[in-house]
């Protein structure tokens, strides 16, 4: 999941990106309202997070925008403002988690979670195509055979590669459209990456668990 974080405390942003990218998600970070209204320009991002007290214009004009634009991009307001005046303001623009700083990183990872759910197509933490099993919060895979099941360990790309296309069941998505929930801005990326995920994932899962639709993309078929 591609994350826009709006934030112009430096050191919190870093912080912050660090945490979000160990559990998984692919975080693209700017520091100023207007560099967020042109990032949001475009369909790239899944979900935002966003301070209030940012250096050029407000945060909350930020999501008053957004969403004059019918944009239901979700969005967690993360900001030092704590009056109930604030959080009411905040929700009723159109938020859909209000985080007061100082935080605990396990809360704010908890909400991500249920936002994630919410736009996946799994109920639960839990993402299961035939014989597969995917855990999105232990960041575990299983593989049902002969009535056990066995745990299979991959690199947290090839997790990240799988996590996307065990969500997106039944649908092709492109190289490029893994590729946009696997690196950041900036992040270099082989030509030939997504590939290599694929191959390695390949090895481990059952034999065409995963498709390749020449010429177009990749596929987890719902009834595989």
């Amino acid at each position: 999941m591609r994350i826009l974080l709006v934030e112009d405390d430096l050191p919190l942003a870093k912080a912050l990106q660090r945490s979000l990218q160990s559990e998984g998600f692919v975080v693209n970070h700017v520091n100023q309202g207007k560099l967020a209204l042109n990032a949001l320009s475009t369909p790239d991002q899944d979900m935002i997070i966003l301070d209030l007290g940012l250096p050029d214009i407000d945060g909350l004009e930020v999501l008053k925008q957004l969403r004059n634009k019918k944009s239901s991009l979700p969005v967690i307001i993360l900001t030092a403002r704590d009056s109930i005046e604030s959080k009411v303001k905040g929700l009723d623009f159109g938020a859909d988690d209000y985080l007061v700083k100082p935080f605990e990183i396990q809360e704010l990872m908890a909400r991500l979670r249920v936002i994630e759910r919410r736009l996946g197509t799994a109920v639960s933490s839990l993402v299961c195509v035939g014989k597969v099993k995917l855990d999105t919060f232990a960041h575990k895979v299983f593989v049902s055979e002969s009535k056990t099941e066995t745990e299979i360990h991959f690199s947290k790309k090839e997790f990240m590669v799988l996590k996307a296309l065990m969500e997106n069941a039944g649908r092709i998505l492109s190289r490029e459209k893994i590729e946009s929930k696997l690196y950041h801005w900036g992040e270099e990326v082989l030509s030939n990456a997504v590939e290599v995920h694929i191959h390695k994932l390949r090895k481990s899962l059952p034999d065409k668990f995963i498709q390749n639709v020449r010429g177009v993309g990749y596929i987890i078929n719902n009834a595989h």
